[in-house]
């Protein structure tokens, strides 16, 4: 098995095995798989979906990485090259996920979906499980967020999480709400097959068109302010040629205009999906679920680790995680 050569460090006193449960089988919950198993702990991944892949299972259909596939890769082994013409698709990244499961012999276990963790003597009780220390990696494409004014309007209404292609909204009016990647990358995917309006809360800012994701994760490491700092929007080729077609012509929110369509997707980001931590009582004001002793969220934002929701960032923070868990 790669990467077994590793001497079991992960031991309680007494020489009992850290008994680790990680909750989330996506990019994240492999990630500190891969850093548990090098530390010889004793861990299991609890993930929800019957197959691998987390989230890059559902994204619509001409989804690609913002960055060639050697610029997109989990810790331990580089993600194989995209054998086609431009960036990976979201296929492709399934595809390495899985393998990259089956390689280090992650102990996944599926349609297992977590409801609760709630502390007990020495640990927690995951669902009926005891675990030493916890791993929370589930994410944020579970739990879109739409605002409430869209409770008030006529017409169909989906979010980012629903779409799939222009096919399925052929002959429509069609208003795209939000200003980021997804916003931006699915208004470009309908430009040319929808009577297309595109509504941002403020006029687009596009990163240059040079930076991908490898220039993406330095900056939002080591620049002051991050990635928001110089832009919203990764111009994408997709992007880029509507942009410069002139397809992508943002307006401001306009009730009317929204009112006035077939169907408006709902471009407008996501909230972390930490339900199950309820019992625990470690939610800010701010919504974010933080460390407490031996419990981890991981690949959840900027909140939890520069870049960690990303696939090139979420190893270091992973790697992070369990070095404190095994250390404390």
């Amino acid at each position: 098995m790669p990467g077994s050569g590793t001497r079991p460090v992960g031991r309680r006193e007494g020489g009992t095995a850290l008994n680790v449960i990680v909750i989330g089988g996506g990019q994240a919950g492999l990630a500190a798989g891969y850093h548990l198993r090098r530390a010889g702990v004793d861990f299991t991944i609890l993930d929800a979906q019957p197959e691998p892949g987390g989230a890059w299972l559902h994204g619509w259909d001409s989804l690609r990485l913002f960055s060639p596939a050697r610029h997109s890769s989990l810790p331990g082994w580089p993600m194989p090259r995209f054998p086609h013409e431009g960036y990976p698709t979201a296929d492709h990244v399934v595809d390495y996920l899985a393998s990259y499961e089956k390689r280090y012999e992650l102990p996944v276990e599926r349609s297992v979906r977590v409801r609760s963790v709630r502390r007990v003597e020495g640990g927690y009780d995951v669902d009926g499980r005891f675990a030493d220390a916890v791993i929370s990696a589930t994410g944020t494409w579970w739990r879109p967020f739409i605002p409430a004014v869209a409770r008030d309007l006529p017409g169909r209404h989906l979010h980012t999480v629903q779409y799939r292609n222009p096919q399925q909204l052929a002959g429509q009016r069609v208003v795209v709400v939000g200003g980021g990647n997804s916003g931006a990358q699915i208004a470009a995917d309908l430009a040319d097959h929808v009577d297309l309006t595109w509504i941002t809360r403020r006029p687009p800012r596009y990163l240059p068109d040079e930076i991908d994701g490898k220039a993406l994760f330095g900056i939002a490491t080591q620049w002051p302010g991050g990635v928001g700092a110089l832009g919203d929007i990764v111009a994408v080729p997709p992007v880029r040629d509507a942009r410069d077609r002139g397809l992508l012509v943002a307006r401001p929110m306009d009730r009317r205009l929204v009112a006035d369509a077939d169907t408006v997707i709902w471009c407008t980001g996501f909230r972390p999906a930490l339900d199950h931590l309820a019992p625990l009582n470690l939610r800010d004001r701010n919504g974010h679920v933080h460390a407490g002793p031996r419990l981890h969220p991981l690949g959840y934002g900027d909140w939890t680790g520069p870049a960690s929701a990303t696939l090139i960032g979420v190893g270091p923070t992973a790697r992070a995680a369990v070095a404190e868990l095994v250390r404390t």
